[in-house]
This record gives structure tokens, sequence and C-alpha cells, in this order.
């Protein structure tokens, strides 16, 4: 009995790192190191390719505002979960691969983020969830936000 106990909490230790050993690499079908799942939508040919970029702005008081500039795409929050239509949708926000937030909108108030470097993600949707991809890649845009630890602040 004890030796069972041994083998099944041994396998349940392997069975949870190798879990999280795939979460932290990113393997997920997104190129963007996410964790979250959704399906691809690709660009027909002789469609406008959407582009994204993300602008970080330090908010004067306290966190970050974020601007999402975007080209051939528009913000469909009527929309959302309805059929997909090209170059209509939402964005997905993404701190340090985790997915905080759908925007509908070009900005962002972002407030807290723990020291060291953050890498902020914006990915563009469909309006049925499909991340919008071109040649194979995923329409989105990536900035590292560096916070400061407490004991490198100068004050």
């Amino acid at each position: 009995m004890l030796q069972r106990l041994f083998f099944a909490s041994t396998a349940l230790i392997c069975l949870t790192v190798l879990g999280n050993m795939t979460i932290a690499r990113g393997d997920t079908p997104h190129t963007n190191g996410t964790s979250h799942h959704h399906k691809t939508m690709e660009i027909a040919p002789g469609q406008p390719v959407p582009s994204v970029n993300l602008v970080v702005h330090p908010d004067t008081k306290k966190g970050w505002n974020l601007e999402v500039k975007v080209t051939n795409f528009s913000f469909a929050l009527l929309s959302v979960n309805t059929a997909a239509k090209p170059g209509e949708g939402h964005a997905h926000l993404y701190v340090n691969g985790q997915k905080i937030a759908r925007l509908y909108g070009n900005w962002y108030y972002l407030e807290d983020l723990p020291p060291g470097k953050n890498r902020i993600t914006v990915s563009l949707n469909s309006n049925s969830h499909e991340g919008l991809v071109s040649n194979g890649k995923a329409i989105q845009d990536t900035t590292i936000i560096e916070v400061p630890t407490k004991s490198t602040q100068k004050y």
C-alpha cells in the first residue's frame, strides 16, 4: 500500500512539473508565449492585412497608459461573439503570458506590474475570438516594461 501511494504521488508530481514547464515555455498555438488557447484565422490573400503597434505611455501619477494603434482593423464591441469578418474584432492583452483583458478600443490603463521586466503583448482577434494571422504569423505587438525594485528606485 505504501509503495502504491509513493508511485501515485511521484506520478502526480511529475505531471504537475511537466504541465508547469509547458505553460512556462508558452507552448500554445499562438506565437506570443501566452497560455491562452484560441483558434487562428489566416488573412485571405487579397485582403488588407491588419497591423498593431503597442505604445506605452507612463502615467503621470501611477501605472501606464497603453495605446493600441491599428491599421486595416476596426474594434467592433457590438459584434463580439458573432461570425468573423475580415478586419474587424477586438484585441487581447497579455501581461507576462497571461491574458488579462479584451480590448474594444485603442486605450487601456494598466495600473500595477510586478518589479522587473514585464512582457506586454496585444494580439488582434476576430469577432469570434480567432487570433488573426498573416503568412502563418500572429498579428500582435509586444513591448517590455521594466519596473524598478524598491531598492533601485531613486528618491
